[in-house]
């Protein structure tokens, strides 16, 4: 009787326990939630997965990152509108003036950087020059021989009196071991991690990653882009071989760009940085620094891309590594393809997360059927992210066209009108583009397994 009593109880005290990771988790989802998909989810997956469900809302699915706005309601309403260039940008650069509450700022020099064997030794050679500051924030930190070679110049750096700060993300250093972090530190450097995961005190918030690669020195050189700090960059023994772009900044540009890693890094830290002084033109280039992340950002790259597709008059060109557009971005391909622009989008035929390629693959046939031309480059795997108009607009630096880079990832983009960069990333882009011919209507996806995979991974890709 006492065993049927016992049991009884253990039994009532699993449906108490279901009940409450079912119904607490749920209600947080359907309050806090901006998409009735997502929210739906959520509930589902908490009250269909007792216990599990709760776990994994927990750590995939509450956004705990809140920053205060830079700017307060009356700032915003004082920001002065940016000079605009005439035609259709005179509309685009009027809606990021809203969204960003930044400037368009004139003056400034781009010069692209291809691969780690371009793009390395620029960054290094800025570090081992550097007089007053050096700050760098990376979403990978290899600790593979060139990662110990930026270990090094960073140390050297510091050695010297010089201000180095080094932000890594905090889920992002785990892919490489001995971690970079301990490393910097032993070697004199002030490094910090962005949202580690750790238990005590708990902070699991997986979702949320600082994505951005940005590299400042002395507040007069930028660099941004798509590559991490490791061998793979440059064909090295770590990895496959990547290909990717990286671009060295000078101008007005380069204090937004240290803007935004002060903003990281005291969010990191709660160490202010001071903003270094304001750079004179350097070129032709009007740019501007867009910043997208799960606080106050959420959802302004989004719809930055959606007005400049909007406003395409005759070409749209996109390369980027994965490829899981929003619903929002994919009807907006469509239309943009449907009143005769020439939309076309290179990925890579396979990239390094198999799963990504096999939900990319179910969004292929409706783009394509649809009219967008797209283009699966052979290896080596293509790392690089662009995204040009018109051979006249471009954005350059970490984003990927995917819900995790557009909705919850922390990353930067620059935006630029000039016709000379952006004239040289089209020519770039079309170089891959007829390097590759582009997909028939039904050539992909035609066998039932391989369809019936590539859904199943399209289901979940909201979380890849």
């Amino acid at each position: 009787m006492t065993e049927i009593h016992s049991h009884n109880l253990a039994g009532l005290g699993f449906l108490l326990g279901y009940l409450l990771l079912a119904i607490v988790p749920s209600l947080h989802a359907l309050l806090t939630k901006s998409d009735p998909r997502s929210a739906l989810s959520w509930i589902a997956v908490c009250c269909l997965v007792p216990y599990a469900g709760a776990l994994l809302y927990g750590l995939l699915g509450i956004n705990r990152v809140r920053r205060a706005e830079p700017l307060d309601t009356a700032a915003r309403a004082a920001t002065p509108q940016s000079a605009a260039p005439a035609g259709w940008f005179a509309e685009q650069v009027h809606i990021a003036d809203a969204l960003t509450r930044r400037p368009l700022e004139g003056g400034n020099h781009i010069e692209p950087l291809h691969n780690g064997e371009l793009a390395f030794p620029r960054m290094l050679a800025a570090i081992a020059q550097a007089e007053h500051s050096v700050w760098l924030a990376t979403y990978i930190f290899q600790t593979d021989p060139v990662g110990r070679q930026f270990i090094a110049t960073l140390a050297a750096a510091a050695r010297r009196g010089v201000a180095v700060r080094v932000l890594v993300d905090g889920v992002g250093e785990w892919y490489d071991w001995p971690h970079a972090v301990p490393l910097l530190r032993r070697a004199g450097v002030r490094a910090a991690r962005f949202l580690p995961p750790r238990l005590l005190p708990p902070s699991l918030a997986l979702n949320c990653r600082n994505h951005r690669k940005i590299l400042v020195v002395d507040g007069t050189v930028g660099f941004i882009g798509g590559m991490n700090l490791g061998g793979r960059e440059v064909g090295g023994s770590t990895g496959r071989r990547m290909t990717d772009i990286h671009f060295c900044l000078r101008g007005p540009v380069v204090g937004q760009l240290a803007q935004t890693f002060a903003e990281d890094w005291e969010f990191a830290t709660r160490e202010p940085l001071p903003q270094p002084a304001p750079q004179p033109d350097a070129g032709q280039c009007l740019c501007r620094v867009i910043t997208g992340g799960p606080d106050q950002d959420v959802d302004k790259l989004l719809l930055i891309l959606l007005s400049a597709l909007a406003s395409a008059r005759q070409h749209v060109q996109i390369m980027t590594p994965y490829f899981i557009p929003p619903l929002e971005l994919v009807a907006a391909l469509e239309a943009t393809a449907l009143r005769g622009v020439i939309v076309t989008v290179v990925l890579p035929r396979r990239s390094n997360l198999r799963y990504i390629d096999w939900a990319t693959l179910h969004w292929i046939p409706a783009l394509v059927a649809r009219g967008v031309r797209v283009h699966l480059q052979d290896p080596p795997f293509s790392h690089a992210k662009l995204f040009v108009v018109d051979g006249q607009y471009a954005h350059i630096g970490s984003v990927n066209v995917d819900t995790r880079s557009l909705r919850l990832n922390f990353e930067i983009a620059v935006e630029v009108y000039d016709r000379r960069l952006c004239g040289e990333l089209a020519a770039f882009v079309g170089e891959r583009e007829r390097a590759v011919p582009a997909l028939a209507p039904g050539s992909e996806g035609a066998k039932l397994l391989p369809r019936i995979r590539n859904a199943l991974c399209w289901l979940v890709s909201p979380y890849l």
